[in-house]
């Protein structure tokens, strides 16, 4: 189809069905995928991953052995990236997963603790949330994240084999009893010497993010680093 005539459809399109921001539900222009000009300027960027002290890096301070661990944005109740993260996860609305994911990419790139990475891989979600969301959210993000940064992809990678409940009302404690045992990695030689970066949406209490280091833990030579699209 001419660009022209194709231009043309997707402004008709856009008068019956709108597109809308992830952030603020205002109408989104041809040129912004899935966030409006307005809330990308105003994303609360975290700008830490050079900082070994940053905020990430100190809740997983004394658990585990990690790299570099670090975050995009800052997650505020009701604020833009909550609003974001929860068009992802509950309203079926990977796109906006995608370009998130090329936003982290392309900050996180900067970073010289970073520029080393041979892995991008997603914290997984039970088969059976899988099946009921439709998909992963960290995979998406690292989807996007592969648009901008290609590295390499693992075929056996992570899984999580426990489906444990809903993490959001939990304490510290109870977060880590409930995934310390739900990962396991079904080809430990895939991933002997690498540098592998664990992506998920949200870092909190990061129980789920250290059931998954645990698990690749015992990989020869491996090297853990952390990257969330926010923290808490």
């Amino acid at each position: 189809m001419e660009p022209r005539k194709r231009n043309i459809l997707y402004d008709l399109a856009g008068i019956f069905l709108p597109r809308r921001c992830a952030g603020c539900d205002q109408s989104l222009i041809r040129s912004e995928h899935s966030i409006c000009t307005d809330c990308v300027d105003d994303l609360p960027r975290l700008r830490g991953h050079d900082d070994p002290n940053n905020k990430v890096e100190q809740v997983f301070k004394g658990r585990i052995r990690l790299h570099a661990a670090s975050a995009f944005l800052q997650f505020n109740k009701d604020g833009v990236v909550q609003h974001m993260l929860h068009r992802l996860k509950y309203r079926g609305d990977p796109e906006v997963g995608l370009e998130l994911g090329r936003r982290m990419a392309e900050d996180v790139m900067k970073s010289a603790r970073f520029a080393d990475v041979d892995v991008l891989l997603a914290v997984p979600l039970h088969p059976r949330k899988q099946k009921q969301r439709g998909y992963n959210q960290a995979q998406v993000l690292v989807d996007g994240m592969r648009e901008v940064w290609p590295l390499r992809e693992v075929d056996t990678g992570l899984l999580r084999v426990v489906h444990t409940s809903t993490q959001t009302k939990r304490s510290r404690l109870a977060r880590w009893t409930n995934v310390k045992a739900a990962f396991q990695l079904s080809d430990p030689q895939a991933l002997a010497g690498a540098h592998v970066l664990l992506v998920d949406d949200v870092v909190t209490t990061g129980a789920t993010i250290e059931g998954c280091a645990i698990a690749l833990a015992d990989v020869p030579d491996i090297r853990i680093s952390v990257l969330a699209c926010a923290c808490a």
